[in-house]
Parts: C-alpha cells; sequence; structure tokens
C-alpha cells in the first residue's frame, strides 16, 4: 500500500497540479460603504473602491459616538452596509472550486460573475460555497460580498462589521473530501493503545459514478507514519456519503494542557493510479470524564478548570481575525495559570482552536447568545427558526476534531429558562426532532414548553453529530425550575454566578456534573484606586438614574464588582475549596469593546477584564498568577504618586513565602501574611510621603523576593518595548509595542496622560492604537492616542513581502522615543 501511494503522489506532481489546493484569498479585495444592486454585476467597475485585504472590521475604523445605533453597549461604532469584490483567474481545468468563509458580520450575500451564490445571516458561522457552476473558466471572475449590519443594536457587545475571519478558495478533482467531511474519535484509549476511528464524508460532483480507495495515514507530531488503513469507496455521480474506518495506534502519547501532543490524519483519494483528492485532520487522544463527585477528570486524574471567557474583538484590532493577536492574548492567560477558555457567546475564529489544541488549553466551545426570545431589538433571534439547526450543525462539524474541546454549549442565559407553555412553538419543536430522528421521551411528547424542547432538539442535534462531549449552557438562573434544567438535555450544570448556591447543585441535581459557567464580573480599571479599599463597591447602584462618577472609572483593588456577580478573591475560593465544582470561567480574560458597564457614555468598553484592553495586566492578574502557578510572585500596588495627606490602602499578591514585610522609605511597617479567605496582604491607611514603597516576601525568614514602586517627577522621555523585535513579512505577523512615561531618572510615571502622535516608516504599517481607557475617544486605528495611567500601545504588522527594517517614533510635548523592528 505504501508503494501504491508513493507512485500515485508521483503521478499527480507529474501532471503538474497538487490534488487539492488551498488559495489564500486574503489579499487584492476592494470594499466601499454604502448599497447598490449593481455591485454585484460582474462588469461593475470597482476601480474607485478602497484597495485592501482580508481579515477586515469597517466598524472599529470608524469614530466613537453615543449617536451610533449599536449604542455604547455596542461599542459605540458605526454599523451599516459594506460591500466587497475581487477578482481572480478560474481554474481552466473543470476541478471543483468551493469558496470557504470563516465568518462575515453579518448577513452576508455572496455572488460569482453577478449570480447569487447564497446568503448566511448568522455572522458567527463558517461555511462553504461551490461557486463552480459560476465561473468562467481560465478567464477573469468576480466575487461579491454583501454585508448588512446596519439594523442595530444586534448584540450586547461590539460584533464588528465586514468579512472579518479568513478567506479561502479550494479546488479539488470532481471527487473529493468534503467541506468538515472528517470526524475522527478514540473510542478506546490505553496507556499501550488507542483505537481511532475516522469517518470521512466524499462527494461526488463528477457526471459519472467513481469506484475509488480512500487512504488513510496516521501521523505523529515529528510527521512519521504511527498506523494506517484503507478502505474501498463507491459513490454515484452527484452524491455524497460518509466512509467509516479504524485503525490502532499503539504506545499513544495523551493530548494534555501540559503536553498538548497531536496527531494528524493524511487523508487521501486513490483512483487508477492517482491521488485525486488529499486532506488533513488535526486530532489528539486523551480521555475525559466529568463527575459529579471529584468534578473533571483528564486523562484519568483530576483536573481544575482555570479558565476565562473571551468575546470575539481584538482590542485596537476589532473583530478582525489576527492569529498573532490570539496567540498573544493565550500567552498572556498562560502566564497566570489559566488552562481553559470560554468562546463567548458564539461560534470562535477556527484559529483560535487551532492554537487551544497547540498550546493546551481546554476550550468550552458554544453557540448561541439567544433563541427565540430576543436580548436587542435586532439579534439572532429572529433568524433562529430558520437557520439555528443549520447554524449549530455547521458548528459541530466544523469543531468537533479538536481534542481543546472537552464541552459543548448551547447557549448562554437564554430567556427560555424561564417561561411557561407555547404549544404551537411546542409542536413545532416536536415535529423538527422526529423528522431528525433525535430521541424524544413520552414526557417530553406532551410537554408544552419551548424552552424544555428546544434544549433538548439542540442537546440532541449536539450528541448526533458528536456523542463523545457533554453539553451544557450557562444559566443564570439556577434553580430547578430552570426549564433547561430541568429538562435533562444538559449533561452538565453550568452556573453563571450564584456561587452561593453551589453547594445546592448536589442536592437539587443529584448525580449531575456542574461548573460554574461565568463567574466573578468583578469592575476594574488598570492603575486606578479608589480608597479606602475594605469598602466593598456594588456597582452599578439600583434605581430610576443611570449610575455615574466624573470619573467614569473603576477601582482596581479587588473590591468593586456587579450586583449579581462576585469579588475575584472571593469567587476562585468558592470553586477553589468544592471538589465537586468542575472549575470556572471568569467573566472576563481581557476587556473587550462594547458593554461598559457599570457605566453608560462617554464609557464605550467594559472593565470586567484581568488584563485591559491593550493585554496590559490589572494588579489581580498576579493575584491569579499566585494562585494558579508555581512561579514565584510578589506584586505590591497601587503605585506611589500621591498627594501630601492622602492615605493609602497598599496590597500585596504572593506566593511561595510565608509573609510579606512591607517598608516605606527604609521604615518597615510590619509583616503580613495571607489566609485561606484573604489572598492578599494589606496595610491600609498608609499615609503617603515621597520616596519608595519595598514589598520583601520570606520563607522561614529567607527573603524570596521584593517589589518596589518610586515616587515619579514629570514625564522626561519615553520606553518602546517590543514583544518581538524581529517578525515575518508576510502581511500577517503582528509587534506589539509598549509606550511606557518615565520621568528624568527612569522611573515610570503611573499617572501620565500625554496625548502622543505615532509615526511609522519602512516595511510596516500601524494597525491599531490603544491605551486601556474604556472612555477614549480617539481613533483605535488613527495615529494619534493618549497614554492612560502611564501606558499605551502601538501594534504594527508586516507588509506582504516586503523585508527590510520598521521604525516607529512617537512623540509628545517634549518627549519622544523610537524602536526598530526587522521584517524578515
Amino acid at each position: 500500500m505504501k508503494r501504491i501511494l508513493i507512485l500515485s503522489l508521483l503521478l499527480a506532481a507529474c501532471s503538474g497540479r497538487p490534488p487539492r489546493s488551498c488559495e489564500d484569498f486574503n489579499f487584492g479585495w476592494r470594499f466601499t460603504l454604502g448599497d447598490d444592486e449593481a455591485y454585484a454585476l460582474a462588469d461593475y467597475d470597482d476601480s474607485a473602491w478602497r484597495s485592501l485585504r482580508l481579515p477586515h472590521d469597517w466598524a472599529v475604523e470608524g469614530q466613537f459616538s453615543k449617536d451610533n445605533p449599536a449604542t455604547p453597549s455596542g461599542g459605540a461604532l458605526p454599523g451599516g452596509i459594506g460591500w466587497y469584490r475581487k477578482h481572480f483567474t478560474a481554474p481552466a481545468d473543470g476541478r471543483i472550486a468551493n469558496l470557504e468563509f470563516d465568518g462575515v458580520f453579518m448577513n452576508s450575500t455572496v455572488w460569482v460573475n453577478g449570480h447569487e451564490v447564497g446568503h448566511r445571516p448568522y455572522g458567527y458561522s463558517s461555511f462553504s460555497y461551490d461557486i463552480t457552476p459560476f465561473l468562467v473558466p481560465g478567464s477573469d471572475n468576480v466575487v461579491a460580498v454583501r454585508c448588512d449590519n446596519a439594523e442595530q443594536p444586534n448584540s450586547r457587545w461590539y460584533s464588528g462589521c465586514g468579512i472579518y475571519r479568513n478567506v479561502r478558495l479550494i479546488v479539488t478533482d470532481p471527487l473529493f473530501v468534503e467541506y468538515s467531511g472528517t470526524y475522527v474519535t478514540t473510542p478506546q484509549v490505553s496507556d499501550t493503545q488507542a483505537a481511532v476511528s475516522i469517518a470521512t464524508t466524499l462527494t461526488n460532483k463528477d457526471s459519472v459514478a467513481h469506484s475509488a480507495t480512500l487512504h488513510h495515514r496516521i501521523c505523529d507530531q515529528a510527521g512519521k507514519c504511527v498506523a494506517e488503513t484503507s478502505v474501498p469507496v463507491d459513490l454515484e455521480a452527484g452524491a455524497s456519503a460518509e466512509f467509516p474506518a479504524q485503525a490502532i495506534v499503539q504506545q499513544p502519547e495523551r493530548w494534555d494542557p501540559g503536553h498538548p501532543y497531536l496527531y494528524t490524519v493524511e487523508t487521501t483519494i486513490e483512483r487508477q493510479g492517482s491521488t485525486v483528492d488529499n486532506y488533513r485532520t488535526t486530532f489528539g487522544i486523551r480521555t475525559f470524564e466529568f463527575t459529579a463527585g471529584k468534578g473533571l477528570l483528564l486523562n484519568g486524574r483530576p483536573f481544575k478548570l482555570r479558565g476565562v471567557c473571551l468575546h470575539h474583538d481584538l482590542g485596537a484590532l476589532g473583530a478582525a481575525m489576527h492569529t498573532r493577536a490570539v496567540e498573544r492574548q493565550l500567552r498572556l492567560l498562560r502566564s497566570m495559570g489559566c488552562n481553559a477558555v470560554r468562546t463567548s457567546h458564539n461560534p470562535p475564529a477556527p484559529e483560535l482552536l487551532d492554537l487551544c489544541d497547540r498550546m493546551g488549553f481546554v476550550v468550552m466551545d458554544e453557540a448561541f447568545d439567544m433563541w427565540r426570545r430576543p436580548k436587542t431589538a435586532h439579534d439572532y433571534a429572529r433568524y433562529f427558526d430558520a437557520w439555528s439547526q443549520r447554524d449549530l450543525e455547521d458548528f459541530i462539524r466544523r469543531d468537533r476534531n479538536h481534542p481543546s474541546v472537552l464541552i459543548w454549549s448551547i447557549g448562554n442565559e437564554i430567556p427560555e429558562q424561564y417561561g411557561g407553555s407555547d404549544p404551537e412553538t411546542a409542536e413545532a419543536e416536536i415535529r423538527r426532532m422526529q423528522e431528525l430522528d433525535i430521541a424524544i421521551s413520552e414526557k417530553a411528547v406532551h410537554e408544552k414548553n419551548p424552552g424544555v424542547l428546544t434544549a433538548l432538539r439542540l442537546a440532541g442535534t449536539v450528541r448526533m453529530l458528536d456523542p463523545t462531549r457533554p453539553v451544557t449552557a450557562g444559566c443564570d438562573m439556577p434553580e430547578p425550575g430552570n426549564n433547561l434544567l430541568r429538562s435533562g438535555a444538559l449533561d452538565i450544570v453550568g452556573y453563571n454566578y450564584h456561587d452561593f448556591c453551589y453547594d445546592s447543585v448536589p442536592r437539587w441535581f443529584p448525580g449531575v456534573p456542574m461548573l460554574g459557567s461565568e463567574t466573578i464580573s468583578s469592575l476594574q480599571s488598570r492603575g486606578f484606586y479608589i480608597n479606602p479599599s475594605n469598602k466593598e463597591l456594588v456597582i452599578p447602584e439600583y434605581g430610576p438614574e443611570p449610575y455615574d462618577t466624573p470619573h467614569h472609572q473603576c477601582s482596581a483593588y479587588d473590591h468593586s464588582r456587579v450586583p449579581w456577580g462576585a469579588l475575584h478573591e472571593h469567587g476562585w475560593i468558592a470553586v477553589r475549596d468544592r471538589d465537586f465544582v468542575a472549575g470556572t470561567f471568569i467573566w472576563t480574560g481581557f476587556d473587550y469593546l462594547g458593554e461598559p458597564t457599570p457605566y453608560t457614555w462617554p464609557a464605550r468598553s467594559s472593565y470586567f477584564g484581568i488584563f485591559d484592553l491593550c493585554g496590559f495586566p490589572k494588579d489581580v492578574y498576579s493575584m491569579y498568577r499566585s494562585e494558579w502557578t508555581d512561579s514565584t510572585t510578589l506584586h505590591l500596588f497601587p503605585h506611589w504618586n500621591w498627594s501630601p495627606g492622602d492615605k493609602i490602602d497598599l496590597w500585596a499578591y504572593y506566593n511561595n513565602a510565608d509573609e510579606v514585610e512591607l517598608f516605606v522609605n527604609g521604615r518597615s511597617l510590619g509583616r503580613q501574611s495571607k489566609t485561606a479567605d484573604r489572598l492578599h496582604c494589606v496595610w491600609p491607611g498608609v499615609e503617603f510621603e515621597p520616596g519608595e514603597i519595598t514589598a520583601v516576601s520570606y520563607e522561614d525568614g529567607r527573603e524570596i523576593a521584593r517589589d518596589s514602586r518610586r515616587t515619579a517627577g514629570p514625564v522626561a522621555a519615553l520606553r518602546l518595548t517590543a514583544d518581538r523585535t524581529e517578525i515575518a513579512a508576510d502581511g500577517y505577523d503582528l509587534a506589539y509595542i509598549t509606550i511606557e512615561a518615565l520621568d528624568a531618572d527612569g522611573n515610570p510615571a503611573p499617572t501620565a496622560s500625554d496625548e502622543l502622535k505615532f509615526t511609522i516608516s519602512g516595511a510596516g504599517e500601524l494597525v491599531g492604537v490603544d491605551n486601556g481607557d474604556a472612555t477614549g475617544h480617539l481613533s483605535l486605528k488613527g495615529d494619534r492616542m493618549a497614554l492612560f495611567n502611564g501606558k499605551a500601545l502601538a501594534i504594527v504588522r508586516t507588509l506582504r513581502g516586503e523585508r527590510g527594517d520598521i521604525r516607529l517614533s512617537v512623540s509628545g510635548k517634549g518627549i519622544e522615543g523610537s524602536l526598530t523592528l526587522e521584517a524578515h
């Protein structure tokens, strides 16, 4: 068989074309805002349109305004209707061309040479269109895409606008592996061997039937073949069918967050001595079980999920997908000990899951934020009846091979959790389940509550396509009367907040595992402090008027939260001390555009993150690092730039020590230790005196670490620091440059707010600027940004194929700094 495979690959090479080509379709697009049906025509003159590359988000390029219909909750950025067009040459050899979109927000319609190909309302769905019938082989062709995000608000957060994820053109033989066409499972796993099951969906778009051989090679991480198998296939013209195969991997390496080992199935279709298609599927071998008493057992060992929720926007990059930006987020999360991500509240970009596979993060993969009952005026609820089944099926098929995905979520805080009967909708759901051949109990047949029946249909669909993973939902009504929880559709009880109800779970839902599907919602602005810190601030305050303050910021001590949430320390302790709680997903890992709770305008982004919108850590990052990692941590805060007479609470997070001593200008204020219920040290009401404060941690009297803050003078200089100074000249790679204000002695100036001008030259472009201020209104795509509490950020991207130096210069009134990167 190996000889046959090698010969067929050689024959394919000699034919001058690969059996399957995958073209990066992101470059060479034209774009305009506005709407005209003529834009879809093949002969429309688009030469005056703007040239750009994908992924692209036009909303983040706009100006923040309280009058934008998205409202501050939607990021206060513009929506509208936009069109994209791309000219390309179609293959001239009669092969099949499929255009794959990872996501278009929203209401996308695609035309090829003036012919409508397809429509997709849900902005988070990935989809593929066969454009072969509309092409002119070997000639100029035009694809046009209309994105309609004019009706707003349609999200509770910033959605972005446009073709904001990647696009590919796939060209194959008429006999080929379908889009999302493989499903790899490992039904039996031991230390000595793993059974691998491979189900492959083939399509024959030829005019005649074909007989062929479907061959699978399983390769380890080094590329060595460790198992292979073949099955004969016969497929009629115009037909599609699934073909199962089995193989055994000896001495398997387990996928685990500490050892994220990946295998690859290399699938080929061989016909008459030639390879007519090849397809690669990455997967992992692992076992896991969610239990009612011990939480998650991963590869037979207890594993506490230390997770965060993530929205899809990437700060100054908006919703546009950048793999490097997501990788940076995950590396920052890993540095504090995070091991899990919840894709709140929608299917993510595929690259996030690829990175979680490779970097070792467990994923709760989520489908919807609402079902039929809306949360905003123009959200997905209006499409749910017509599209939810298709969207859910495509979502599961796309993501079910990722070893990082351990949990499916069918919804977040769905309003159908509560409410009574609706016989008409209930009967429609029963009919749909019967049509889909989803098992339904006699009791459910007589159920008149659509919340119960919709949960059963969605969960049944998930199990029909992937019976290997449990189903949950994020429930903010945890009582047994919750329609989703009482339906029996959920394998795991997911609590949003309500940690005070955790101990009721074994009584309310006996034998059912549970986790904190969304927790905390503490509110913090990086570098901003309200004293004293011993008063818990619960905001927004309930009342007829919106909550407001002159500063529109939230204190960075861990003492500020929303009414339904918890402080970080309290929320973590509630999970830490209960073995039956499988883990936590903190709201949120990073600040995100939109939902500026507890404020509204002039705020336009959130305060929930452990990291701010730039990815700069807030102080509470060090609490998690001290609790979730063994890396020695000592973090003293706040800064030491105050006014005479101010009395400041000084906090310290630490680990690997038993006590911490505080010094003010060399004078000891005593030693303290954290406790099981208080995860920091605090020295309250320390009167400010200019100079230096220092914390020193000790273990058995031996110094372990020290951390200091100095009073800074006027800003005298800027320090630029890049996360990487050498980046790939592929048109995708990014460098993140932190700009810090310094005084004349080189001390950080923690309250500096100077406005800065950014200038770039050479083989790169400035694609984003930010400072983490939730109230800032300067464009995130401009060349000006103010410092916020002493820091700002610039994001630089390479130009495709251009190598050489990239120079970034930053200047303010009497201050400047510069940095040189290399694109190679």
